[in-house]
């Protein structure tokens, strides 16, 4: 099997670990198997023991990093950042008696100083070259903070919106997450780990975190060990493939075993059948909650499932450093188990090039920097997606007429700087951040407008002290702009929600000033797909903007006024009632469609009520996965295949490729220039296991000027046509294909073509 990579498993690596481990003591070897903060936690003594340890390790006790440090005994650092505070507790460890460094990784999830749009928004974009550019911008200038390691990305499918982290990864579908994963993992390694602005992807959180039941945050899934192949690990495979040099555990269990102390996960999938060489780390005190779990009654157990399932570092629960030493004395645990643990910490320290270059890299960057605000404002450009514009007097609301003389600029979102940089901001400064208030005013006042701001209310507030002065405001503008939606922190993690309308009193704000009669722009700035029926049956533009970042005025002023046009599609589909969630697009078909039936209506007879749907809602989104609008309009024509039909001995091969082109003919039939994001979706029917009603399997980015035309083309080949079969082996049977080219998953032109036996 080939290295995952090539740079971890070079033997120039391996004979410098080698030749590392066998002078190392097992208090040295240990040190590299644990993570602390600068806060630490230490360990337990005669009085707690290890009940109260496992209790809460981060009050019980306390750790001094730096002695650690000095010893050889601390292997990495949690978000400890800047090129003082690094060199301080580096310089210790080059002290110690192999001079062995410290690797610090941080949260970097989306932007360093200089912020760009969650990931869910980005993901939005569709851009995988855009990705890997900002990504490669966060790593360069983290590491002039000493930083050379980072969680993220997050990769977890996310089909719930209930789930906070949705926010942190690229949604529902796992074509598209996939191709996510690979630019994010790309981007921040670069193609040399051992440059001064390469960092060390974690790849997290490994796996299938995303299906927590009932979208609430760290609880268990459960699943088919199909739907764990084909919906949840292509992202982390996909990652694995692009040479990620370390992966992160989740938090949850895994159809009953804590993916912590999973085996099947850690070992046979990720080691033997991806043939993975980097270390999985924790999540935060991971290792501790398995006696949460209830599959350890002490921190011992804990510590022995844990590295013998494949979790080399603990983070902070500061069992490995206590109780592997008792372990190995007890003949509990191999100390060939700790040496292949300490072996994959020490081949990614070398392949980064830690041992050569252990510090900071040049001048340490602690605000936003101007060579990079291009850069992120075209993000947030990219990651707006326009899901309504409806004509008022005869024509689309979206672009704001130049001309406009007044806006009502109203909502919580619309000044709120601190809000714009999503729940994991990196190391932001509040200050850099544009706002949308200050992006408008200076615009309006170029062109001899004004903007009449109310605040109108908070985010989670009763009070409706502000609706008269944003009502009055809406009445005196020619069109009002309202921002509403959710504060930063009620996505991300521990940021579930049971409710997923406007957060409290935003409703009815939006509705009174809606009745004023002015035509209304309503921006949603939130890390998740929201409940807007109301909104889209009354207001006629809507467009999801995510939390931008740090050019977020100038990026919503740019879209807003046309300077450019919303390009982004949506990578989560957005319910028309919270009980419809969990909601994806690619749903497997049942015994009893509903077929033409209107959904929208209530059941009238048997032929529209015994069929699956539900008898309030229609069953399908208010705005479906790959949906987004433009200033223009586009138009798919003349879907088709290369081949009709295709042997089996050909298709059934891992290493086929281009066995089947698929071409539309892609037209801008509207007035001006912008960017359409065309998608190939593919139905496989008559196989041995059903298979959804369409699956996303290509994408591409086609800009095009009023009246051109392109034909876009994708190839189709294993990967693509295969599936996992009950024996859990990816194969392609002899079925028929339908296909599909269009701007949405609900693209209505299509081909088909079967496999032969």
């Amino acid at each position: 099997m080939a290295p995952s990579n090539a740079q971890l498993a070079s033997p120039g690596v391996e004979q410098r670990v080698d030749a590392l481990l066998k002078q190392m003591t097992l208090e040295e070897k240990i040190g590299q198997l644990v993570q602390y903060n600068d806060q630490g936690s230490s360990a337990p003594t005669a009085a707690n023991g290890d009940q109260a340890l496992a209790a809460n390790p981060e009050t019980q006790t306390r750790v001094d990093a730096m002695a650690l440090a000095r010893q050889g005994r601390l292997g990495s650092m949690l978000n400890v950042i800047g090129a003082q505070k690094t060199r301080a507790f580096q310089d210790a460890a080059l002290h110690s008696r192999l001079h062995i460094p410290i690797l610090f990784g941080a949260d970097v999830i989306h932007g360093y100083r200089t912020i760009y749009p969650v990931p869910l928004g980005l993901a939005a974009s569709w851009d995988t070259a855009l990705v890997q550019q900002l990504s490669h911008m966060a790593a360069t200038e983290a590491t002039t903070a000493g930083v050379k390691w980072f969680y993220s990305p997050m990769v977890d499918i996310s089909r719930d919106a209930r789930w906070g982290r949705s926010t942190e990864g690229a949604g529902e579908d796992p074509y598209l997450g996939s191709a996510m994963a690979r630019a994010y993992v790309r981007g921040y390694q670069g193609t040399d780990l051992s440059r001064p602005d390469s960092v060390a992807a974690s790849v997290k959180h490994f796996a299938a975190y995303g299906a927590a039941e009932a979208g609430r945050e760290y609880n268990t899934t459960d699943m088919s060990d199909i739907r764990l192949r084909q919906v949840y690990l292509p992202p982390y495979k996909a990652a694995v493939e692009a040479g990620a040099a370390t992966m992160m555990s989740s938090f949850n269990a895994l159809n009953g075993v804590p993916a912590t102390a999973n085996p099947y996960l850690m070992d046979e999938i990720l080691r033997k059948e991806w043939g993975f060489d980097g270390f999985v780390v924790s999540d935060y005190t991971a290792v501790m909650e398995l006696t949460h779990h209830g599959i350890a009654l002490d921190a011992a157990t804990a510590t022995k499932k844990a590295l013998e399932a494949g979790v080399e570092v603990d983070m902070m629960s500061h069992f490995y450093d206590t109780q592997i030493p008792k372990l190995l004395a007890e003949h509990r645990l191999s100390m060939a188990t700790v040496d292949e643990a300490v072996r994959r910490v020490l081949r990614v320290k070398f392949a980064l090039g830690l041992f050569e270059h252990p510090y900071a890299s040049g001048t340490e960057v602690t605000h936003a920097l101007p060579a990079n605000r291009p850069l992120v404002r075209r993000a947030a450009e990219e990651s707006f997606v326009l899901l309504r514009n409806a004509p008022d007097q005869g024509r689309p609301v979206l672009p704001l007429d130049p001309g406009v003389k007044s806006v009502a600029l109203i909502g919580p979102l619309a000044d709120a700087a601190n809000e714009m940089q999503g729940a994991w901001g990196g190391a932001t400064q509040v200050p850099d951040v544009v706002t949308l208030r200050q992006a408008l005013e200076r615009r309006m006042q170029q062109h001899g407008g004004r903007v009449l701001f109310a605040h109108g209310t908070d985010i989670l507030t009763e009070s409706t002290a502000g609706f008269d002065t944003a009502v009055q405001a809406a009445r005196q503008a020619d069109v009002v702009v309202m921002a509403l939606g959710e504060s930063s922190e009620m996505s991300g993690e521990a940021g579930s929600r049971v409710h997923l309308d406007l957060p409290g009193n935003q409703q009815q704000l939006l509705e009174q000033v809606a009745a004023t009669g002015k035509p209304v722009v309503l921006l949603v700035f939130s890390g998740r797909p929201l409940v807007l029926d109301w909104a889209a049956k009354h207001v006629p533009a809507i467009m999801a903007v995510w939390f931008p970042g740090t050019e977020a005025g100038h990026a919503l002023a740019d879209v807003l006024f046309g300077d450019v046009a919303p390009s982004g599609k949506l990578p989560m589909s957005f319910p028309r009632a919270v009980g419809q969630e969990p909601l994806y697009y690619d749903q497997f078909p049942t015994g009893r469609p509903a077929g033409d039936a209107d959904l929208s209506r209530p059941p009238s007879g048997g032929d529209t009520r015994f069929v699956s749907r539900y008898i309030d809602v229609p069953n399908d989104a208010l705005f479906p996965f790959g949906h987004g609008l433009s200033y223009t309009s586009f138009a798919y024509s003349d879907v088709r295949v290369s081949r009709s039909t295709l042997p089996l001995a050909e298709a059934n091969r891992p290493d086929a490729r281009d066995l089947v082109t698929v071409t539309a003919t892609l037209t801008n039939t509207g007035k001006r220039e912008a960017t359409e994001v065309a998608q190939l979706y593919v139905r496989n029917l008559g196989a041995s296991v059903e298979q959804p009603v369409r699956s996303l399997k290509g994408f591409q980015r086609v800009t095009l000027k009023p009246g051109q035309s392109r034909q876009v083309r994708f190839e189709l080949g294993f990967a693509e046509l295969s599936f996992y079969d009950v024996h859990s082996r990816q194969v392609v049977e002899p079925t028929r294909y339908t296909v599909w080219v269009g701007g949405s998953s609900q693209a209505p032109g299509q081909a088909q073509f079967d496999i032969t036996p």
